[in-house]
């Protein structure tokens, strides 16, 4: 296994620069204006157009141009956001750890919840428990994230007043931006109990219910149709039938032995899914005010701002082939007939 860890490790550079090469190729349909944006340093620097466009040779050939793009990326200069007033990459670096407290915060329960109601549905095939999850998954996967989103907000909060609609109230995030509570990772959660301020766990918590819960209910449904199609497919197995014959309870062959092979296409479902929530769950960040890698790119986008735009490309490019590898790694993991070599 490590070595094909190492060597999936060495063909991560050439995957980034084949997405890097498609980005800059899109950034030709813009005007040389527009593509001297995206090697901007200061917003000073950007009242100054033309000198970019000839000092990083925005006038020049394609290769030329990418080369010298190239460059600034691997040293770091990823433009000047207009959205954010600060440089790409200084963003990014501020707004990652909100976007992957909720990531994570939604992974687990999609997943578990996911697992568990795919695994019963096909267990108990035609019976009145398949039929609800088999209705749950159609309802909840046709339904968009954010009629949802905003219908939860109406109900629990605009008329219950059971959650808050912000990453955490304000006299928190100021007691962090003063250094009066210390930040070890800017997870609201964790660094609230790595001070000791229980109030502060709980109110990180309190404001991740409502995106969690939303994401939960429509991104498990693809979980549940899958796991239950495969599983449905292993139950009939000559091996799973061997099992039964051998005298195994039936939670043993139906966890142990059939679960655990019908679960590989999740596997490369939950895989992706992860990568989709880390950049940044749009519509939840937007309808629930999180400041996070969404939110910021829905207004980037909105505000054509390209520099923003493309480095989050890069990043999205970045984690999406990081989570590919760790999709593969878990293959033989999950499935030991899988091989390596």
């Amino acid at each position: 296994m490590t070595t094909f860890i190492v060597r999936r490790l060495l063909q991560l550079p050439i995957v980034l620069l084949a997405i890097s090469l498609l980005i800059f190729g899109m950034m030709q349909f813009l005007t040389p204006t527009q593509r001297a944006a995206a090697f901007v340093k200061s917003e000073q620097q950007a009242q100054h157009l033309d000198l970019v466009i000839r000092q990083y040779n925005l006038d020049k050939g394609f290769w030329v141009q990418y080369g010298t793009w190239l460059k600034e990326v691997v040293r770091g200069n990823l433009g000047y956001s207009k959205t954010s007033h600060e440089p790409v990459l200084t963003t990014i670096r501020k707004r990652i750890p909100i976007s992957a407290e909720l990531a994570l915060a939604n992974f687990f329960p999609i997943m578990a919840f996911g697992i568990w109601m795919g695994t019963m549905a096909a267990i108990h095939r035609d019976r009145i428990i398949d039929q609800i999850v088999r209705v749950f998954a159609v309802v909840f996967w046709s339904l968009p994230t954010f009629v949802l989103g905003i219908w939860l907000l109406a109900v629990l909060y605009g008329h219950y007043k059971l959650f808050g609609i912000d990453r955490a109230p304000t006299d928190i995030l100021v007691a962090f931006a003063r250094g009066d509570l210390k930040a070890y990772t800017g997870f609201i959660t964790i660094d609230g109990l790595l001070n000791g301020r229980w109030d502060v766990v709980w109110a990180g918590v309190k404001h991740l219910v409502m995106p969690v819960l939303t994401m939960t209910l429509v991104a498990s449904a693809q979980i549940m149709r899958v796991l239950r199609s495969n599983m449905l497919d292993v139950l009939n197995s000559d091996y799973v039938r061997t099992a039964r014959a051998k005298g195994l309870p039936e939670r043993v062959v139906n966890l142990k032995h059939a679960r655990r092979n019908a679960i590989i296409p999740v596997v490369t479902l939950g895989g992706l899914m992860f990568a989709f929530l880390l950049n940044g769950i749009f519509f939840a960040e937007v309808i629930f005010n999180f400041a996070g890698l969404g939110q910021w790119s829905v207004t980037s986008a909105i505000q054509l701002d390209f520099p923003a735009v493309i480095g989050m490309a890069l990043l999205t490019g970045l984690i999406v082939s990081i989570a590919n590898l760790a999709v593969d790694i878990l293959y033989g993991i999950v499935d030991p007939r899988i091989s390596f070599q």
